[in-house]
């Protein structure tokens, strides 16, 4: 079958004939519709990311929205090594498959999901927790709201009932959009890689305390956000989220923060979130995705052209489809 090849570490994927998936117990075979490339994805192939395989040849691509043999499109995905998501053809688990509602855009799915999921199970999972005690979201802090995954989660959070969004990010006229978009619902801090970004954090929250910081940076910039919130309304409760490194791989925490007010630090990830939670996440996600109230830019290339696509590091999610 027709699939993008990656032969050995750090080499750009080509287009190529690779062996059909193995038929299995409790899987499927189905058909490619569109699959993202994803940061994850890249990671995984060239051998950087903790849950690659180590081994080539393989097929790039985590997950998909695909076709089964009835017809039915689905969002999917964990197919078993060496094969990936970017093929004609792929073997999914029975158990990992989420029929698309009615006019939902697929190649939006594919592009949004991993993504937009990174901040929507968080942010889910922590407007669930809050609700039990009558309490909203409140303000949400996001490291990181710039990038692809950033821009979704400030779109999440206000989906989800945040009532204030403070984003934080590098690149200034990214934030300058974002500020038109929601207007007097969100606050932006432009970083400048200095100490001073505390300060500018503190003052963007405004004398609250976020309920939730979604972190996509950690390194320098988390550990500027806990100077920043810690003399914050100790009162309230703070869930500060990793998700990614952008910024650096490692964050010292103050010791003092910890002891002297409710603030949680927990990492979202592969091995973070169980089946339920994340099937329940991709339902929500999906959903707010066909309702519009989430939007998902993306770029489409044929498999054929693979090597383009790969190379393509715009702002908009790249998606790859069948030719």
């Amino acid at each position: 079958m027709k699939a993008a090849i990656v032969t050995a570490p750090a080499h750009d994927p080509v287009a190529g004939e690779f062996d059909e998936p193995v038929p299995a117990d409790g899987r499927s075979i189905v058909e490619l519709v569109g699959a993202g490339i994803h940061n994850i994805v890249r990671m995984r192939a060239s051998g950087d990311h903790y849950s690659s395989t180590g081994s080539w040849p393989l097929v790039p691509g985590i997950d998909a929205v695909a076709r089964t043999a009835d017809g039915t499109l689905v969002y999917t995905g964990m197919a078993p090594a060496p094969w990936g998501t970017m093929a004609e053809r792929i073997s999914v688990p029975d158990d990992f498959c989420v029929a698309l509602p009615d006019g939902v855009d697929p190649l939006a799915v594919a592009a949004g999901c991993n993504p937009g999921l990174a901040s929507w199970i968080p942010l889910s999972t922590r407007r669930t927790a809050v609700a039990a005690t009558g309490r909203t979201l409140g303000t949400v802090l996001i490291l990181g709201a710039t990038g692809m995954s950033g821009g979704l989660a400030v779109d999440n959070a206000r989906a989800l009932g945040a009532e204030r969004v403070v984003a934080v990010g590098r690149n200034a006229d990214v934030l300058d959009r974002l500020a038109g978009e929601h207007g007097d619902a969100i606050a932006t801090v432009a970083l400048t890689g200095t100490d001073e970004d505390s300060d500018a954090i503190r003052n963007s929250l405004d004398g609250h305390a976020p309920s939730i910081v979604v972190d996509f940076l950690w390194g320098p910039v988390a550990e500027r956000t806990f100077v920043a919130v810690a003399p914050l309304a100790e009162a309230t409760e703070v869930s500060h989220v990793e998700v990614g490194t952008m910024a650096g791989a490692d964050a010292r925490v103050p010791g003092a923060l910890l002891r002297s007010r409710r603030y949680t630090l927990s990492g979202s990830g592969l091995g973070s979130v169980d089946h339920e939670v994340l099937m329940d996440g991709l339902a929500g996600f999906i959903e707010q995705v066909a309702a519009g109230t989430v939007r998902v830019p993306y770029t489409v290339y044929p498999l054929s052209r693979i090597g383009e696509a790969w190379a393509d590091r715009g702002p908009e999610r790249v998606v790859v489809v069948p030719d």
